[in-house]
C-alpha cells in the first residue's frame, strides 16, 4: 500500500469508517498483523488477527491489540479496527497473543491469550481469557470477569507461556473443545455456555508440537494443524475423534519467509478451502513484525493435505 493510500486508510479508520483493500500476499500492508484466525459466518469470513506494533531491530513482541477484517470475496478487506485488547481485561497485564474468534447461538466468543496479573487468582504467567458479542464486530466484553485458563492449571510444562494460542472447535454433535498450548498440547471440552470448562484438562505432545494449533473436521477426518520445530513450519495429525489418538501425517507448510513463527488458521468458503499464515515478508517486516497471508489449502483422495505453496499472488477473487 502506497503511502497516500495508507494515510486515507488510517484516516477514516479513525473516524469509524471501515477502509477496503484489495489485497496480495501479504494481505494486510498498512500495520504489521500475525496469528491469524479466519471465522465464516454467513456470506462472509472474519479474520481476527494480532497486531505487531515492535520497532524496527526491537527483539520483543510488541501486541497492543486485536484487529478484525472481513471479506465476501477474500480479495477486498474491510478493517473493522481494533476491536478488543489486554485492557477490556482487568485480570490481563499486556501482550495480545494469539486469539480466535467462533459463533455459537447467534453470540460470538472470542478466545484470547495474555499475560496474567500477579495477584491472588494467579501467579502471572500466560492465561486464556474469552470475550463474547452478538456481533461478530463487536463490542466484546469479558464474559468472565476473570481467566478461563491461568498458568497454574497447567503443570505439565515448567515455563510461564504454555497456555498460549487458543482454538475452538464445535463438534457437529454440538460438543465444543479448546485446544492450546506451547511444548504441549492441551484440551479441554467446553459447556454449552461456552465459557466454562466442562471437565479435566488433557495434555498430549503432537510430533515436533511447539504451539499454534488450529482443529476442524472434513468428512470423517478430524484435523490438528500447528507450528512445529523452531523456526516454525506447519505439521498435522488427524483422527477419527476430537479427543484422539492422534496420528501423525507429516509436514504441510515450510517455513514463513522473514519470521521464524508462522500460524496457521484454515476456512472452506463458498466451496474453497483457504489457508492463512504469517510471514515477514512486509518491507521492514521480520519475526516481531509480521504479516498476514493467504494461499489454497488442497487435499488428496485419501484426505491427506497437499504441501502448502506459497505465493507473493494470493488467491483468486471468489466469486459472489
Amino acid at each position: 500500500m502506497n503511502m497516500k493510500l495508507k494515510s486515507i486508510c488510517t484516516t477514516i479508520v479513525l473516524l469509524g469508517i471501515t477502509c477496503v483493500v484489495q489485497a496480495q500476499n501479504p494481505i494486510i500492508k498498512d500495520v504489521f498483523t500475525a496469528d491469524p484466525a479466519p471465522l465464516v459466518y454467513k456470506d462472509k469470513v472474519y479474520l481476527y488477527v494480532g497486531h505487531d506494533t515492535a520497532s524496527v531491530g526491537e527483539d520483543s513482541y510488541q501486541m497492543p491489540d486485536w484487529l478484525v477484517y472481513s471479506s465476501s470475496d477474500m480479495k477486498n478487506w474491510k478493517n473493522h479496527g481494533p476491536l478488543l485488547s489486554p485492557k477490556d481485561f482487568s485480570w490481563a497485564a499486556k501482550a495480545a497473543n494469539a486469539a480466535q474468534c467462533i459463533e455459537r447461538n447467534n453470540k460470538f466468543y472470542w478466545y484470547i491469550s495474555v499475560i496474567h496479573k500477579s495477584d491472588q487468582n494467579s501467579k502471572g504467567g500466560v492465561g486464556i481469557g474469552v470475550a463474547v458479542s452478538d456481533s461478530p464486530t463487536g463490542p466484546f466484553k469479558d464474559a468472565l470477569g476473570k481467566a478461563l485458563v491461568t498458568n497454574d492449571m497447567t503443570t505439565d510444562m515448567k515455563h510461564s507461556w504454555d497456555d498460549l494460542d487458543p482454538a475452538v472447535f464445535i463438534d457437529e454433535n454440538g460438543q465444543a473443545y479448546l485446544f492450546w498450548g506451547n511444548g504441549s498440547c492441551k484440551w479441554a471440552k467446553l459447556k454449552e455456555n461456552m465459557i466454562e470448562l466442562d471437565g479435566p484438562i488433557h495434555t498430549f505432545k503432537p510430533q515436533n508440537f511447539t504451539e499454534a494449533p488450529w482443529i476442524y473436521k472434513r468428512k470423517d477426518l478430524y484435523y490438528l494443524v500447528y507450528a512445529a520445530g523452531m523456526p516454525e513450519r506447519v505439521e498435522y495429525c488427524t483422527s477419527k475423534s476430537p479427543e484422539g489418538p492422534w496420528e501423525y501425517r507429516g509436514i504441510i507448510q515450510d517455513t514463513s519467509f522473514n519470521s521464524f513463527t508462522t500460524h496457521p488458521g484454515i476456512v472452506n468458503f463458498k466451496g474453497k478451502d483457504f489457508y492463512f499464515y504469517h510471514n515477514g515478508a512486509l518491507p521492514t517486516g521480520g519475526g516481531y513484525r509480521r504479516s498476514v497471508c493467504i494461499d489454497y489449502l488442497n487435499y488428496n483422495p485419501d484426505g491427506s493435505i497437499q504441501k502448502i505453496i506459497q505465493t507473493k499472488e494470493s488467491v483468486k477473487l471468489v466469486k459472489q
